[in-house]
């Protein structure tokens, strides 16, 4: 039972990677193909899972867990393919978790104060300055809003079979 809930969390992580990795986000949101730009792309989608398993108590709340371990996972397999040390490293997750727990906790309580708010702490995420961190922060927020509304509708079970089905992501444009 064990492995397969194991690997069902792998299955769902690797659907929310997939999301984060779409060229529209680079090309048409105008957040930069970079790391750091990559990662608030990941933290997003990641976000959006997080906060519809959340909402549904014990049941959801373990998956979320497995979740964010291997996010913890992948921020040290990057870090190893960065060529960052290998004693540093766990100094460096725990940092990184730490900051990333902080960044999920803002989407969280943005969300709730409404789509201006999100926008606001997307944009204090991004690796942007001026009005085009505005303008993709504004583009996000619509986005991840769209997102988090499309996956309340979801089954829970599909998301413990490691599957979530985003929507079509919007274009871009505001």
């Amino acid at each position: 039972m064990w492995r397969r809930k194991d690997a069902n969390a792998r299955k769902l992580y690797g659907a929310i990677v997939a999301q984060a990795r779409l060229p529209i986000f680079y090309q048409a949101f105008g957040v930069p193909d970079t790391l750091e730009g990559r990662f608030v792309v990941l933290s997003l989608n990641l976000f959006a899972v997080l906060h519809r398993l959340n909402g549904e108590g014990a049941e959801g709340r373990g998956l979320a867990q497995e979740l964010a371990d291997r996010l913890s996972a992948d921020m040290e397999t990057v870090l190893r393919e960065v060529g960052v040390g290998d004693l540093s490293i766990p100094k460096k997750v725990r940092g990184l978790a730490a900051s990333s727990a902080a960044l999920l906790q803002s989407y969280e309580e943005a969300l709730a104060a409404g789509e201006s708010a999100l926008a606001k702490a997307i944009d204090e995420a991004l690796p942007l300055e001026g009005a085009a961190r505005e303008a993709a922060g504004g583009r996000l927020a619509h986005y991840v809003k769209t997102i988090v509304r499309h996956l309340e509708q979801e089954p829970l079970s599909a998301f413990h079979a490691g599957e979530v089905r985003f929507p079509e992501a919007p274009s871009g444009e505001s």
